[in-house]
């Protein structure tokens, strides 16, 4: 029987579980997947947890529920991939043999990557909301503070779902507007970039939204270290941005197995060079990469993971066939974002074009509104969560185009 293993059971890895499982024949092929803990996160909702849209336990169930009961999943973690004799060492020294590699291991938030960062205020001033526990720590901590300098911080431009952090600068403007403390709280947003986003039309809507709001923006700032006796962050310019309260988004890294494998790319993150279309490791034929393990040139979130499975699904179908590669990934990726006050916005793009306004999914109908500011589009965020658990972590289709359409798209 020939084997596929998979690392990581998070949204990408049990996507595949469940693709694969519904469409290899069972009596030849044999899946097993591979995650260290038990507890499967709905990442996208630690954004709503610091401002009590969420409660913990509604971002949380058990891998298991999600993963096919034909499906071999073993809580353990890999150390090291031996790509020349097929293997994956664990770290409790066993040893498993692969015929096709599938690598969804993710990225992580590494505060210590950053000098000061993680020193002495971490998770008393200073808290990121990516992780479960940072989510959880900094609504204990809203729930009391009194105002003055409130920062986010961007560390690095290659993170985890882009537009989180405008996003929770959005709902910290509403948070403490609702709360009626919003003239005691100066909203800076600090980041790398240029502009609030990568892309000219989104960028333009959200800096004026960040205008309209009162809320600074930074741009441009290089994030060194971290003064925690002073409260003050300094770029390697030497520009100094201080703070009462500090939000980060810290530099993001794949997995040690990528770093102990010797496969990541050259930029030291730990992200797989991956072809951006067929989703196969550049340097491994039967190995193939997907969601956040990836270093394609595409956000690193959960609709990009979605569209990717059903590509990668194909692409593995043909090679485990003997057949080409011809389904094609166009780097789709689509994100609500929360404005706060009960309305979002939303961008569709891919590799080639830009976020555009119009109507979305459907032309004419909507019912969500691309680069508008409305409820609609705040109702699909929350009614996403329903979506995320019930059919997109199951394989189940959505009513979505894998490859983006123009379908209701507005160009000049």
């Amino acid at each position: 029987m020939k084997r596929i293993l998979i690392l990581g059971a998070g949204t990408a890895g049990t996507m595949m579980a469940n693709k694969l499982y519904k469409n290899l024949n069972k009596d030849l092929w044999r899946i097993t997947i591979i995650d260290k803990d038990e507890d499967h996160y709905y990442q996208p909702g630690f954004l709503f947890i610091p401002f009590g849209i969420y409660k913990p336990e509604d971002v949380v169930k058990p891998k298991r529920k999600f993963i096919p009961e034909g499906v071999d999943f073993r809580i353990n973690e890999a150390a090291k991939i031996m790509v020349e004799s097929n293997l994956v060492i664990m770290q409790d020294g066993s040893m498993l043999p692969y015929d096709v590699l599938i690598i969804a291991t993710g990225t992580t938030p590494a505060p210590e990557e950053t000098e000061g960062l993680k020193g002495d205020l971490w998770y008393k001033d200073i808290f990121d909301f990516y992780t479960y526990e940072g989510a959880t720590q900094l609504a204990k901590r809203l729930e009391t503070w009194q105002g003055g300098n409130l920062v986010i911080n961007l560390a690095e431009t290659i993170i985890k779902c882009p537009v989180a952090p405008l996003e929770f600068t959005f709902l910290a403007d509403a948070y403490f507007t609702e709360k009626g403390m919003r003239d005691k709280v100066n909203i800076t947003y600090v980041t790398p970039l240029s502009g609030a986003f990568t892309k000219p039309k989104a960028t333009a809507l959200l800096n004026n939204l960040m205008s309209d709001k009162n809320i600074k923006v930074v741009p441009d700032f290089y994030l060194q270290r971290v003064d925690n006796d002073r409260k003050v962050l300094i770029s390697y310019d030497e520009q100094e941005v201080p703070f009462d309260l500090l939000v980060s988004i810290p530099v993001n890294k794949g997995d040690q197995v990528v770093e102990a494998s010797h496969m990541g790319d050259e930029d030291g993150l730990n992200f797989i060079p991956t072809d951006k279309h067929t989703l196969q490791s550049k340097n491994n034929e039967n190995i193939f990469v997907i969601g956040d393990a990836t270093n394609l040139p595409t956000s690193k979130a959960g609709s990009v993971a979605h569209f990717e499975a059903e590509i990668l699904l194909e692409n593995i179908l043909s090679y485990i066939n003997g057949q080409p590669l011809k389904a094609k990934f166009d780097g789709h990726a689509n994100c609500f974002i929360e404005t706060g006050y009960g309305k979002g916005t939303l961008i569709d793009f891919n590799y080639e074009i830009e976020p555009l306004p119009g109507k979305f999914p459907f032309a004419g109908i909507g019912p969500m509104g691309l680069l508008k500011v409305n409820r609609a589009n705040h109702l699909g965020k929350l009614a996403f969560r329903w979506v995320y658990w019930h059919m997109l972590l199951t394989g189940k289709k959505l009513p979505v185009s894998t490859n983006m359409s123009m379908a209701g798209k507005i160009t000049e």
